[in-house]
């Protein structure tokens, strides 16, 4: 994931949400002339089979071009280790080499990325059995409750664990926050509340306030938990706090789960990991004698102590395990002056797949998220190619970001070009196509100078920087540059604006919102071919401008004080100087 920016034109809500729903083989009804009682036809589907002469310019028919191909039925939803990822990755490559780029990972296109899958078998009949109040009580897949194993294991059982609500399930020692206090939880199932606890207490002076942490993800529950020695962790799924339905939570556990192998990333991992639904957390701590939505409030309070529940938890887990392969592809374009100093631009090209148990499309084509983010770095890579700037430029469209941005996790422990030399990561994800707007959104903001020298670029531009507009969902920590920012680099993540030129903040509001409800990582995030692209390609030359003032000058932009990554920054930079005395 990722940050979550509107699909389409607010007047084009109806027909994205009616994306796909008729037959495929039907022939695309005549267009009609719009009418007051006129509803708009259904999209019109993108191919992968077109002729286009591209220019080097960025502009909007290049751009779109590009989206046709990548959100394509053809490339079956861009899943990594499929048909999809093959036509995909080579159509990368085959534009880079077409514009004149140089291979980027050490004289090659590709970086293969190891990975293993866990395929969860019997979903069907799946259930979290919980022994409470004398009796069993059944949580099953799908409706109450998502599970799956966090260590690539094909037979994994949990028997009679004691379920433990550990609050926020956090552990911040430079916040005097610790949800483990005075309990051992090793061998037992955590119940624990999404986002941190600023959000829902609404108390500025608890971490960031409203404003989610990291601490906040679900990815770093479960690996506190695994510190912690748990045997399972299920967070409570609530979608204001979550920032997404329970839709998404149950596409997303459904599908076969991508992971580092561990000799990558050898960090604990939870034997069980999952999610319960509002209504089952109410239900279970309801048959244990307890009040959850009362528990959950003391947990936003400083000094909350965990709460062991009278009740057990058991699943049997049993999965399929593969061992694949997939790739990052990385361009170059190698700097005139200071060929080892770099900017990188990272988009991920890959996306959900297909799942056949779906009626009408099952294609999760991924136009949006994250077809616009490579068509944005194909462009951008176009012009660099032409402008031959001082600094190199390497483009890494990533894979298995959807999975956990693991794809953009594997370069910066394997970066092709150091990272002590490398200057910014300028990341793009799902660019909105929602018409021009006063502002960009950077996610984060008050991060790293990166933020200053891009209100420059837009204010040439007559427009703004604006914060997120929903800080609470931690957008920041859901993309490629969230990787890159662990390791220390600059690292800048905008999407499109909220302000539109057209209806200002109300309607960006508004489309951000259906985006998020109807077509974010859903079969209906389609193509259309009536988009305008008027907006998304202000956004990109804005993302070229900024790559093009860090490439033709001597600016390293820092993190600001303040930065929780201020300081890998600096240890970064000393090693490079060791290496290079």
């Amino acid at each position: 994931m990722r940050r979550l920016v509107l699909a389409c034109l607010t007047a084009l809500t109806l027909a994205a949400c009616q994306s796909h729903d008729e037959d495929k083989t039907a022939a695309a009804p005549p267009a009609t002339p719009a009418g007051p009682s006129t509803a708009p036809p259904p999209p019109l589907p993108a191919v992968a089979n077109e002729h286009h002469e591209f220019t080097p310019d960025i502009t909007a028919a290049d751009f779109a071009a590009h989206l046709r191909v990548i959100s394509s039925d053809e490339y079956d939803g861009r899943k990594p280790g499929t048909l999809g990822e093959r036509l995909t990755t080579n159509y990368i490559i085959e534009q880079f080499k077409r514009m004149g780029l140089e291979p980027g990972n050490k004289g090659e296109w590709i970086q293969t990325v190891p990975a293993v899958s866990t395929a969860l078998n019997g979903q069907d009949t799946l259930a979290l059995d919980v022994a409470e109040g004398g009796g069993t009580e059944h949580f099953p897949f799908g409706s109450d409750m998502v599970a799956g194993t966090l260590q690539a294991k094909a037979d994994v059982d949990l028997k009679d664990s004691d379920i433990v609500f550990v609050g926020y399930g956090v552990d911040a020692p430079e916040a005097g926050w610790n949800d483990f206090d005075g309990i051992d939880v090793k061998g037992k199932t955590l119940v624990i509340l999404v986002n941190d606890p600023g959000w829902n207490g609404n108390d500025a002076s608890l971490f960031k306030g409203r404003e989610m942490t990291y601490y906040g993800r679900w990815t770093y529950k479960y690996e506190e938990a695994a510190r912690q020695g748990a045997a399972a962790a299920f967070i409570v799924h609530q979608t204001e706090p979550a920032a997404y339905g329970w839709n998404v939570v149950r596409s997303g556990w459904t599908m076969p789960r991508l992971d580092l192998p561990e000799s990558e990333d050898p960090a604990p991992r939870l034997p069980v990991a999952g999610w319960l639904t509002h209504e089952a957390a109410q239900r279970l701590f309801a048959k244990a004698g307890k009040n959850f939505d009362e528990l959950a409030k003391q947990a936003d309070v400083r000094g909350f102590k965990a709460v062991p529940l009278d009740a057990k938890a058991s699943i049997h887990l049993q999965s399929t395990i593969t061992h694949s392969l997939s790739n990052n592809v990385i361009g170059m374009v190698k700097g005139s002056e200071k060929p080892d100093e770099a900017i990188v631009y990272s988009a991920h090209w890959d996306h959900l797949g297909h799942d056949p148990s779906l009626k009408g499309h099952q294609i999760y084509n991924g136009a949006i998220d994250n077809g616009t983010g490579i068509a944005a770095m194909l462009e951008i890579a176009g012009k660099f190619a032409q402008e031959k700037p001082k600094r190199s430029v390497i483009f890494a469209a990533v894979t298995m970001e959807e999975s956990g941005l693991l794809g953009s996790k594997y370069y910066v422990t394997h970066p092709p070009f150091p990272l002590a030399k490398t200057v910014a990561d300028i990341n793009m994800d799902a660019l909105g196509i929602n018409g021009p707007t006063h502002d960009m959104e950077v996610v984060g903001l008050g991060q790293s100078d990166l933020e200053d020298l891009f209100a420059d670029v837009l204010k040439a531009d007559g427009r703004v920087v604006s914060g997120d507009a929903s800080p609470e969902k931690g957008h920041y920590f859901r993309s490629d540059h969230f990787n890159f920012a662990k390791a220390g680099v600059p690292a800048l993540s905008a999407g499109g604006g909220i302000d539109m030129v057209q209806g200002g903040k109300a309607a960006g509001l508004a489309a951000e919102e259906d985006y998020t409800k109807n077509r974010y990582h859903q079969p209906t995030d389609v193509y259309d071919m009536r988009w305008n692209f008027d907006g998304v390609i202000q956004n990109v030359k804005a993302f070229y401008a900024l790559g093009e003032k860090l490439a033709d000058n001597d600016t390293w932009p820092k993190w600001k004080d303040g930065s929780e990554f201020k300081a890998a920054r600096e240890k970064s930079l000393a090693a490079g100087s060791k290496k290079t005395r």
